[in-house]
């Protein structure tokens, strides 16, 4: 998938004439993106618009306008966007009883350890996931509720993935859960992969 470029950002000023409909579109853009595992786990899956639009609403918000700190912006943001046989998510741990945030938090520790998530494709395939370091840290007792995990795809498990029900699995002692991807997101899921 093509990285975004410096040329590809609006200044605030344009930004804010059409930000309402680019707002309204990307939210649908991620309800069309989204998967639920479990009880407190959801993955969104990210491409090049989701990224863009966050660029654009972190300038808007932190009044970015110089090309040099907007470019820093730009090089962070294409981190989220999949590469070649890739999908990339952010994964959300979502604790709505805020009395629960810390015990749910400490029960997930770990969960970024690259062996708990997986996409699975058919029987045959399970793509781990691979997530960024330095969101927790277990000697520190620390863990953010914000991860980012791409999984790299061979090509014979896109193959399967055009074909065969695909599962998002979470096998972890602090929460368990397999969903399988609807029909609609699998289809966007698949122009990630190949494009």
């Amino acid at each position: 998938m093509k990285r975004l470029e410096l040329s590809d950002i609006q200044n605030i000023y344009e930004y804010e004439k059409v930000r309402e409909e680019v707002r309204r579109r990307i939210i649908d853009l991620k309800r069309r993106r989204r998967v639920q595992v479990g009880e407190h786990l959801s993955f969104v899956f990210e491409n090049r618009e989701t990224a863009l639009f966050q660029i654009q609403e972190m300038c808007r918000v932190e009044r970015i306008v110089d090309d040099a700190k907007v470019q820093q912006e730009v090089d962070i943001y294409n981190d989220l966007i999949p590469g070649e046989n890739e999908l990339s998510a952010t994964l959300m741990i979502e604790i709505e009883d805020k009395s629960q945030i810390q015990a749910i938090l400490d029960r997930l520790m770990g969960i970024d350890s690259g062996e708990h998530v997986w996409v699975q494709v058919g029987k045959e395939y399970a793509i781990p996931g691979q997530f960024e370091a330095g969101r927790s840290d277990e000697e520190r007792g620390k863990i953010s509720a914000v991860h980012f995990v791409r999984f790299a795809f061979p090509a014979e498990a896109i193959k399967a993935f055009r074909e065969q029900d695909v599962y998002l699995v979470v096998d972890h002692p602090g929460e368990k859960g397999r969903t399988r991807i609807p029909d609609a997101v699998k289809a966007s899921l698949l122009e990630d992969l190949v494009s």
